[in-house]
């Protein structure tokens, strides 16, 4: 019988063991930083993620637990460029392998290719979902092509322009000239 499990806490060792899925459907408001994000905008916009766990080499003595995340989410924020709203898209397509402690995750980062979490029996995957989504959020977001010509210029036909002084002159009055 497969035993059931809570993403707020999830013990992630059984999870693996089970190679169980689970699966949600959320709101973007329901994740505070991923809603600061969007500057309050799109607060009922669906996010879906999902999450598998593995168990590479079940009979070996350190048998690795992995856990394969997928989200999407799409965030309306402002275009950089245009200045006009955009809805920039979030996806999520990774794997996380667990192991026992920070420490041990710590020591083994540099070396490992993919990414490494402590092990735990309380695990916020929620959290993780935001964390991921978050890291997907552009630096600069815009449009791929803006729906309006961007200016990439400014004139003020109010500003006159300032005549650059003659050199000349100003030496000719350094030397007495007048």
């Amino acid at each position: 019988m497969k035993r059931q499990f809570t993403p707020a806490r999830l013990d992630v060792r059984a999870f693996a063991e089970d190679g169980s899925l689970l699966s949600g459907q959320a709101r973007v408001g329901d994740f505070a930083r991923l809603a600061a994000e969007a500057k309050g905008e799109g607060q009922d916009r669906p996010l879906t993620w999902s999450a598998q766990g593995e168990l590479r080499d079940p009979q070996h003595v350190n048998a690795q637990v992995w856990v394969h995340l997928k989200a999407q989410a799409v965030l309306p924020m402002i275009c950089q460029r245009c200045l006009e709203p955009a809805d920039i898209p979030l996806v999520v397509d990774r794997s996380f392998r667990f192991v026992a402690d920070e420490e041990t995750a710590a020591a083994l980062d540099d070396e490992a290719e993919e990414d490494l979490l402590a092990i735990s029996r309380a695990f916020d995957l929620p959290g993780l979902v935001e964390d991921e989504l978050l890291m997907e959020v552009p630096v600069v977001p815009r449009h791929d092509v803006c729906p309006t010509a961007v200016q990439l210029s400014v004139e003020d036909p109010d500003f006159e322009q300032p005549r650059p002084e003659n050199p000349f002159a100003r030496l000719r009055v350094l030397k007495g000239g007048g």
